[in-house]
């Protein structure tokens, strides 16, 4: 192996993946099939989510252009973790053609992750980087060995919530990866070089604003690629600095994914239920555009990649060092996006806690109800009428509903004449006649929180009740003339694929 077969490896797969998008762009628009349903996207136009047609291919073509430079053929690591790989991927691409939901998904990943565990590509044994002990984990490396190819798959697909993050953390992770395996394993090393090359290809279509997304399909090829690469390069299951650096180099989604959870717990929210509350919306909702909330995380993740290499380059000696400058950044996090304000009391916090938990259980039922009660109604008068019961339940004083044509408004009875009385909270609605949702509540009516939470909740009862109107009835929702009601236009031919 030279440096030129690093170097074609490289060029091959950015030559696959930045022709190949194009072609899936084209296809993509005369089929239609663009449209993103999901409340808790945040771009403004339908975006293809079929970019990871492209990763797969680039992956392909380098692993075939790398065979051609080995000279000890492939070894049953390799295949194992090449085909599972590839096997994630079209988990991911069937759940972007028709959602399969989070548990079928979940099942999906662990049933993989346990065939490339039970083809040999297992952590054997844990390695304390700071003493050098080793510890033989048994019986229990296998389960371990699932949780890490899981846990990667999913921290790149939660991460894939703006133009070119997902994309680019991953790059930064293939250099790692580069590095990593010189030694260890030429075939990875070129592998890692030529996904290198994939992913600047795909970048270009990717970077705010994007023309394409990758979808689950290409996030979960990513995450189980580079977790299974890992285990590969650490050394026949000594797992040291070859697993504890990518795991700084993760640290970015790590700290995002834990302090949803946690977010998530405290609200009484089911834990994978997605929002609009990941670091990247929030530095959005700061005022930041989408390229300069990018460059920041980029510039995040940088710092992280450099403390990997330095976990590599002392062999594990400064990781008590790092640890300890990425706690200081985990602090600096929680207190920038207050998530505990440091006004509560113990008791205070627990107090509220338990009452928003209650108030999310409410809320949710109630949102569960109006979906329900969609396909029951027979316009989109009724369906209204059904939201503004809603919303008096939860106590707001106005919704805005914001159409194409112009605007739908409803006020509680007794609503404040003047504006500065009031707390609004707008939602954007993408995909839909519907652009967008206000709704408002007294000032001093509940706490921000509560708040915060009940208007989420209630924009996106609305929105998948209205969705779900839609597919039932095949028609869209629009503002009558005279601005006072909802009507149905016969304009959906196939809600499948519209």
């Amino acid at each position: 192996m030279s440096a030129w077969s690093i170097a074609i490896c490289c060029l091959v797969g950015f030559l696959v993946s930045w022709g190949l998008i194009p072609l899936i762009l084209d296809i993509s628009r005369r089929l239609g099939a663009k449209r993103d349903k999901d409340f808790h996207q945040t771009n403004q136009s339908p975006i293809p989510r079929f970019g990871g047609i492209a990763l797969g291919a680039g992956f392909l073509a380098v692993v075939l252009t790398a065979c051609v430079f080995l000279e000890d053929g492939l070894s049953h690591e390799m295949v194992t973790v090449a085909f599972g790989s590839l096997a994630m991927f079209g988990l991911g691409l069937l759940d972007d053609v028709r959602p399969i939901g989070a548990k079928l998904k979940l099942l999906g990943q662990i049933i993989i992750a346990s065939t490339v565990a039970l083809g040999g590509s297992n952590i054997e044994m844990v390695t304390n980087p700071m003493t050098g002990t080793g510890y033989q984990l048994g019986m229990w490396g296998a389960v371990a060995t699932v949780i890490w190819l899981v846990a990667l798959t999913n921290l790149i697909n939660i991460i894939d919530g703006i133009d070119g993050l997902a994309a680019g953390i991953s790059l930064m992770l293939m250099v790692l990866l580069v590095h990593a395996t010189m030694i260890s394993s030429p075939f990875f090393l070129m592998v890692a070089a030529g996904m290198i090359g994939v992913l600047v290809g795909f970048l270009y279509f990717n970077f705010p604003p994007a023309r394409i997304y990758m979808g689950d399909g290409g996030a979960y090829f990513l995450g189980f690629l580079i977790g299974g690469m890992t285990l590969v390069t650490s050394h026949k299951g000594t797992v040291a600095a070859a697993l504890v650096a990518p795991v700084f180099a993760l640290a970015l989604p790590i700290i995002d994914v834990s302090l949803a959870i946690i977010r998530r717990g405290v609200k009484g929210l089911p834990v994978f239920r997605p929002d609009r509350r990941h670091i990247h919306h929030r530095l959005v909702e700061y005022g930041f555009s989408h390229r300069r909330t990018l460059l920041t995380l980029y510039v995040l993740s940088t710092l992280f990649l450099l403390m990997a290499f330095g976990v590599f380059w002392s062999q594990g000696r400064l990781v008590p060092l790092f640890l300890g400058l990425s706690f200081l950044i985990i602090i600096y996090i929680v207190h920038s996006f207050g998530l505990v304000s440091s006004k509560y009391s113990l008791r205070t916090f627990w107090r509220d806690v338990q009452d928003i938990r209650r108030e999310t259980r409410y809320t949710m039922l109630l949102a569960q109800w109006l979906e329900m009660e969609a396909e029951r109604c027979g316009t989109p008068e009724q369906l209204w009428e059904n939201f503004v019961f809603f919303a008096n339940k939860l106590e707001l004083a106005e919704v805005k509903l914001f159409l194409r044509a112009g605007q739908l408004t409803w006020q509680a009875p007794g609503c404040p004449a003047n504006e500065a009385e009031l707390e609004r909270k707008h939602h954007d609605v993408h995909g839909l006649a519907i652009t967008g949702i206000e709704v408002a509540v007294r000032k001093g009516g509940m706490s921000p929180k509560l708040f915060e939470m009940k208007s989420e909740l209630a924009a996106e009862a609305w929105f998948k009740a209205a969705t779900r109107w839609r597919s039932t009835n095949r028609a869209e929702i629009e503002l009558a003339s005279d601005s006072r009601r909802l009507v149905a236009v016969r304009t959906v031919a196939d809600p499948a694929t519209t």
